[in-house]
């Protein structure tokens, strides 16, 4: 049971951060359709889950790389 307490935490450890990540990135007007946990990475012993930035498509792209180079400035 032990095991299963583990893996619900790291799970809703990543739903918390994909959900800062969602939020970040509305604020910037930037959609990651496929945000999401990594469901195969919760099998592991990883500490947490991996997150699956996904695709996006070509404007998408665009729009998140402008967003960052305004970030290094």
């Amino acid at each position: 049971m032990g095991q299963v307490v583990r893996a619900a935490e790291r799970l809703r450890a990543a739903e918390e951060v994909i959900a800062q990540l969602r939020h970040g990135l509305d604020v910037v007007s930037v959609t990651l359709p496929s945000l999401r946990v990594d469901v195969v990475s919760l099998a592991s012993e990883m500490p947490y889950p991996l997150v699956d930035l996904g695709r996006c498509n070509l404007d998408t792209a665009l729009r998140l790389a402008a967003v960052l180079q305004g970030l290094e400035r």
